[in-house]
């Protein structure tokens, strides 16, 4: 069997697994190193808004981990370009996620906000993983718009409620070029395999790790979900 690896802007990953900043932007020293030796995380998102904070990821993660720049609390396109240029000059890479908050209560991504931040961050060279409301029309204009990934939410972030978005995901497996990746609300792991298993690229995830009693046993319970998922998948192709 070849090797199963994820492509994200031209960079491999083995891991499916994407540790999320969360809802408030903060790591503990624990959630970073049992992410990358439990659950084999290779990616972690760092949000921008949090970046001079000592807990935002940075110190704690390992050489070799790639960070994911994220717009989390961005309120308007503005606020995104401003994060990026800082992110840029931070020295953090061109790798960065987009996300536009337009609901404050639900906390749900303004779609045309996000095709807009895209288009203009692609074409100032930026690699842009791109986080909204599932909707088909709009996934398709966020590759056009350069995305290398794009990021359909699965339920409100910190829901832990999973796939309620499924079937607006699932009809978009298979559609494009780039990954796709759920973001928001998987907060068990049969919800993880549960998307793996429809056909999704990753999984975005971090409420689920950090709320865990033993968090060891629950990031190696998320890499086994991912992973057999994906064989799942894979076995009916």
């Amino acid at each position: 069997m070849e090797r199963d690896t994820l492509m994200i802007g031209g960079v491999e990953f083995n891991s499916r697994f994407i540790l999320s900043s969360g809802k408030t932007g903060h790591y503990t020293n624990e959630l970073i190193h049992s992410a990358i030796d439990d659950a084999g995380v290779e990616m972690i998102s760092v949000a921008l808004s949090h970046l001079n904070e000592e807990d935002n990821g940075l110190k704690q993660a390992p050489e070799g981990i790639k960070f994911l720049p994220t717009t989390l609390g961005a309120r308007t396109l503005d606020d995104v370009i401003k994060m990026a240029h800082l992110s840029k000059d931070r020295g953090l890479g061109n790798f960065i996620k987009v996300e536009i908050l337009h609901d404050l209560k639900y906390e749900l991504p303004d779609n045309d906000a996000t095709v807009e931040a895209t288009r203009i961050l692609t074409e100032e060279g930026f690699k842009v993983l791109s986080y909204f409301y599932p909707d088909m029309v709009l996934a398709e204009e966020l590759v056009k718009a350069g995305a290398v990934a794009i990021m359909p939410l699965a339920s409100p972030s910190g829901s832990s409620k999973g796939l309620q978005t499924r079937d607006f995901i699932a009809a978009m497996i298979g559609r494009f070029d780039v990954p796709i990746i759920v973001d928001a609300g998987i907060g068990r792991p049969s919800q993880a395999c549960e998307a793996m298993e429809i056909g999704c690229d990753g999984i975005m995830a971090n409420t689920a790790l950090a709320t865990a009693d033993n968090l060891p046993m629950m990031a190696k319970a998320f890499r086994n979900a991912i992973d057999a998922g994906r064989l799942a998948y894979l076995s009916r192709k």
